[in-house]
């Protein structure tokens, strides 16, 4: 039988991998794990942060207009008191809603005097069913618009009368404001059948002057 020669080729090929290289390789394998967990970690940590989220600017909110808010507000409405043989422009303090705007106010204002007149005290001689058709305060004073019915019927002082109340109820806000008064829009020259004549625009202090009650 034939001695086993241990420098033989058959014992070179069975002989260990050197150990540098099994080191060699483990590391790789290390450094490839620790890339793949380092990768995989980078990405959970990405899925895990809070995404912003859209801005949006802020819309401006839009304060309401008090001024077309209706509230409570006094006014001074005109009405008419007999003394003997002549009247007398009374001024009644009287609660109106309306938005806070003048034209509104002193629309309401004149609503109320063609209501009627609130105690027995007074009277008025506006005639039933006249309207306010419109009010328009302008640059150049206050423009009443009403119905064909406030020239109908009664004598000089009925006339006068109803002017009158028109034109203060008109002015309660700003007694020193012209009037221009017109009938379904046209300017009012001259009022009832004795044709009062009218000039345009009225003041208190011209209705004075050219129409004492």
């Amino acid at each position: 039988m034939r001695d086993h020669d241990p420098a033989s080729p058959q014992s070179t090929s069975r002989r260990s991998v050197p150990r540098g290289v099994i080191a060699g390789l483990a590391a790789v394998v290390l450094a490839t794990a620790a890339g793949t967990a380092w990768w995989t970690w980078r990405s959970f940590q990405a899925q895990q942060q809070p995404q912003p989220l859209p801005t949006t600017a802020p819309q401006p909110t839009q304060s309401p207009d008090i001024s077309q808010a209706p509230i409570q507000q006094t006014v001074q409405v005109y009405w008419l008191r007999s003394l003997d043989d002549r009247f007398e422009l009374v001024p009644v303090p009287v609660a109106v809603t309306a938005p806070g705007q003048p034209d509104a106010l002193v629309k309401a204002a004149l609503e109320a005097m063609l209501q009627g007149t609130p105690e027995s005290e007074f009277t008025s001689t506006v005639p039933q069913g006249t309207q306010l058709r419109q009010v328009e305060i302008k640059p150049d004073g206050i423009h009443v618009d009403l119905s064909p019915e406030f020239t109908g019927g009664g004598g000089s002082a009925s006339m006068t009368g109803r002017l009158g109340q028109v034109l203060y109820t008109a002015t309660t806000l700003d007694p020193n404001a012209p009037v221009w008064i017109s009938v379904e829009g046209k300017p009012l020259e001259v009022l009832g059948g004795e044709g009062l004549m009218i000039d345009q625009p009225m003041t208190r202090q011209s209705f004075e002057q050219n129409f004492p009650l």
